[in-house]
């Protein structure tokens, strides 16, 4: 795997600053930081931590087909501190101005928009990201229609386990539909809803709705998310539900500071016979707020706090003070 990845990295890095190809483009992406974890018990109070590397590269074959790769390089459940895996390998087709295909290993639409207004994801993943709602990217493929200059609608077909992971041993596929529709005055709505299939279960349902607000001054967003019949995206329990919303927002203090703060309250619910939610442990709500420093164009450096309050008061809340940095091209 280690050869592998070095020698894709070789041919990006000399495809990519070949002054004869000037249709590639080689990227990077970083995500550090520093936290100094005040809850109680913690074992752990202090940590120097790099929590994301992403490499990739893009290639115009023509003005309507392009394709791209990108290496997600992190941890793993295996306890190995950084494994690569293949995020996206994607390509692109404009079949025409108002139809665009993409296939592969594709990036999702589930929670793109809402990540993108968020824009603290090198600090904090958005809330379905978050709370295990749905994956990033996933293996399939989608087709994006241009209803009109204000609405897109997209059309999807996917494996539903994520990028990390293969298709299960029933082969179901997740299928949704999504829209995007941009309101006056810089507002902006996405609906979106999926459905997989679980062999001789009830199908697992993904539902959000997202309103937010983007100008010079700053970004405004409100999600509604909700997940049936699993614990997570990727593991059914029928009867097993999880709902929750997301209230964010930044203000531009200069051109290179902002403010933000942020406001989560997830739950589940309650299963017959039992006095409390099935995931009582983990439900409850998070306060974060922050400032951001803007260095020059690609590097980002936030300091920020946040507090997750559980439902269950025998469990100590999370108290972290974070110092994080984000630097790419």
């Amino acid at each position: 795997m280690k050869k592998i990845l070095l020698i894709t990295l070789l041919i990006i890095s000399v495809k990519g600053f070949s002054q004869e190809d000037s249709a590639g483009k080689p990227n990077f992406k970083v995500f550090w930081n520093f936290n100094n974890n005040f809850t109680e018990d913690v074992s752990k109070k202090t940590a120097f931590e790099l929590k994301r590397v992403y490499l990739g590269y893009s290639y115009k074959f023509d003005d309507k087909i392009s394709g791209k790769i990108t290496y997600d390089i992190g941890t793993n459940s295996g306890g190995s501190a950084y494994t690569a895996y293949v995020k996206v390998a994607q390509l692109d087709w404009k079949m025409t101005p108002k139809v665009k295909v993409s296939l592969g290993l594709i990036g999702n639409k589930q929670f793109k928009g809402q990540e993108n207004l968020w824009g603290y994801r090198y600090v904090f993943k958005s809330f379905q990201d978050e709370y295990k709602f749905g994956a990033s990217a996933d293996l399939g493929i989608n087709t994006e229609f241009k209803l009109s200059q204000k609405l897109i609608m997209n059309v999807f077909f996917l494996n539903g386990e994520g990028y990390k992971n293969v298709q299960d041993n029933d082969g179901n596929i997740r299928q949704g539909i999504s829209f995007f529709y941009s309101l006056p005055k810089g507002f902006e709505t996405r609906l979106y809803f999926d459905s997989h299939a679980i062999e001789n279960a009830s199908a697992i349902t993904n539902t959000s709705l997202f309103v937010g607000h983007k100008g010079d001054g700053g970004r405004f967003g409100l999600e509604y998310n909700s997940i049936s019949n699993a614990r997570n995206y990727k593991s059914s329990a029928e009867g097993y539900d999880r709902d929750g919303f997301s209230i964010y927002g930044s203000k531009k203090l200069s051109k290179n500071y902002e403010i933000f703060a942020r406001y989560d309250q997830i739950s589940s619910n309650t299963l017959d016979g039992d006095s409390n939610a099935w995931n009582y442990n983990n439900d409850g709500s998070l306060l974060m707020f922050g400032a951001e420093y803007k260095a020059v164009k690609g590097v980002k450096l936030n300091l920020n706090y946040r507090l997750f309050n559980h439902d269950n008061s025998v469990i100590n809340n999370k108290s972290i003070l974070s110092l994080n940095a984000e630097f790419k091209i």
